[in-house]
């Protein structure tokens, strides 16, 4: 067995004790997707469900948080953000070497691509438009309502989050990259003022976090939540309208250099004012920042998978290529620092 390969004879001996109606015989299947916490679908007599749990070896501090995971999406259950159902969190390693949770398995459709080739011109709008509204749906919840008022730390969420990716950056650096030693140094000495706006983030704001309706245009479940936390709503927004930016031939496609109007798709403008006009608010001033926030922030964590495959632990075979992109995407987000 490998270290990714589940002991499913005790896996469900424990999900029998802690499901009510679970029933065996229990078997698993790694998903090929998820660069951090290997996630796999459990079958049973009962019905399927889903597994998330740490990864094996030598982890980076407060990385693979699991619990954070399982603890958000369980208060986000009577709110208008989709989640699954869940399940059981299991903090004993002894189980299957390592904390894990389960939830139900969401039938439905996750699309890999931002420029939704498969879908015409009126999906993608409305797909656009689905997750528009779920983005804004989340940012409106009452963090005091759903208990989650102690899930981040207080003051300047842009200055806690530059300290801690420049650290888990140097903590992963395999290579230098000049680029990241210009934004991190860029980003420090702009951050704007601390306007108090305080959300839950998400963290991993982008298309193929979701799962959509087999047939419907909307979405039934926002999934991967291990960077969730307290912050600013607009670090998720500019988190995904880096797709814009991002080339169609990355390892991560993007939607840069298409044209958007003929294919349906929003641009990156009509994105943002459609959020704003949802939430209530005129506009967002200090875009640049953002924007190169989210490209610095993403290059961090990239370049943290980029350890973990060199280290031989990473969760997909896809990670090599994923690592990779930490260079140049640190250099879009320079090249949208000097085009302001």
């Amino acid at each position: 067995m490998t270290t990714l390969e589940l002991d499913t004879t005790k896996l469900e001996r424990y999900l029998s004790a802690h499901i009510p109606e679970f029933k065996g015989p229990l078997s698993a299947e790694k998903f090929a997707g998820g660069q951090s916490n290997p996630t796999y679908l459990l079958t049973s007599a009962s019905g399927r469900y889903v597994l998330r749990r740490k990864p094996p070896g030598e982890l980076l501090k407060s990385a693979h948080a699991v619990d954070r995971e399982f603890r958000v999406m369980s208060a986000l259950a009577s709110t208008a953000v989709p989640v699954p159902n869940m399940r059981v969190l299991c903090e004993d390693d002894s189980i299957i070497g390592s904390m894990f949770y389960v939830m139900d398995f969401v039938e439905g459709r996750i699309f890999w691509n931002a420029a939704l080739p498969e879908q015409t011109n009126s999906e993608r709008g409305a797909i656009y438009d689905a997750m528009n509204r779920v983005l804004v749906d989340l940012h409106n919840v009452d963090v005091d309502s759903v208990g989650l008022s102690d899930y981040g730390k207080p003051g300047n969420y842009f200055e806690r989050q530059i300290s801690r990716w420049t650290k888990q950056y140097r903590a992963s650096e395999t290579e230098a990259i000049p680029a990241m030693e210009t934004l991190m140094q860029w980003l420090e000495h702009n951050k704007p003022d601390d306007d108090g706006l305080v959300c839950i983030n998400h963290g991993d704001f982008r298309l193929d976090n979701m799962m959509f309706h087999p047939n419907e245009n909307r979405v039934l479940a926002l999934l991967d939540w291990e960077l969730s936390t307290l912050g600013h709503p607009y670090a998720d927004l500019a988190y995904q309208c880096m797709q814009w930016r991002i080339p169609t031939d990355a390892a991560i496609p993007g939607l840069g250099g298409l044209d958007r109007d003929a294919l349906g798709l929003p641009s990156e403008a009509a994105y943002v004012r459609r959020y704003c006009e949802r939430r209530g608010i005129s506009g967002i001033d200090n875009w640049t920042f953002y924007i190169a926030f989210a490209f610095f922030r993403l290059s961090a964590i990239l370049q943290g998978i980029q350890k973990r495959a060199l280290d031989g632990n990473a969760s997909s075979d896809k990670a090599q290529a994923y690592g990779a992109l930490a260079r140049p995407l640190a250099e879009l987000g320079v090249e949208t620092i000097e085009n302001g």
